[in-house]
């Protein structure tokens, strides 16, 4: 179940996506700072990876917790 590992969403890797968002925001602003050219990796990975991945996360975690959740089982009246 390596997908349940990498796709389900917890607190924890809410807290790395932020994280490393603002990171790699920083990381294109100095090195296109510093070196005074258009870095492209580290906007790639802000603008499009991690929304993408996000959002997958998000789907995944709810299909996840409602396959889970148990189904109520109705009463037959007799």
């Amino acid at each position: 179940m390596k997908s349940k590992n990498l796709f389900l969403l917890s607190w924890r890797k809410a807290w790395i996506i932020v994280v490393s968002g603002v990171i790699f925001i920083i990381l294109h602003n100095l090195i296109s700072g510093i070196f005074g050219i258009e870095e492209a990796f580290f906007f790639i990975l802000v603008i499009f990876v991690l929304p993408a991945y996000v959002l997958i996360a998000i789907i995944y975690s709810l299909i996840y917790i409602l396959k889970k959740k148990p189904k109520k089982k109705k009463r037959s009246r007799s």
